[in-house]
């Protein structure tokens, strides 16, 4: 499994107003959706995420995002370790995504950027 990179996932009370820090700490401008009820705003290597607290609740129970060259082969390696797949694989906007529970109880998203599945 090729991990490319990690984002931070940063639940905010207001995002409108978090956005531009993060932009000008980052350096680049935020790509915006809105996923499941939750706005969020991907900066550079920050996932920032606001919505209704019940929503926020369950995202604030994944500890990051891990981006993965392949997430079907990401959730193969991930079982024979001993990690536990809770969701997915499945597809979103910018790819697939699944979420998986190490052995050591820490939940994480793995995704790719998969055009082609």
């Amino acid at each position: 499994m090729e991990i490319l990179g990690t984002t931070l996932r940063i639940c905010v009370d207001d995002l409108e107003a978090s956005v531009p820090f993060y932009e000008r700490l980052a350096g680049t401008r935020a790509l915006r959706f809105e996923r499941g009820g939750v706005s969020v705003a991907a900066v550079g290597c920050f996932l920032l995420m606001s919505g209704p607290a019940a929503e926020l609740d369950v995202l604030r129970k994944v500890a990051a995002t891990i981006a993965v060259k392949d997430v079907e082969e990401a959730g193969r390696v991930l079982r024979e370790l001993g990690a536990h797949i809770l969701a997915g694989p499945v597809g979103t906007p910018a790819g697939r995504n699944l979420i998986a529970m190490h052995p050591d109880g820490v939940v994480y998203e793995y995704v790719d950027r998969g055009t082609d599945r």
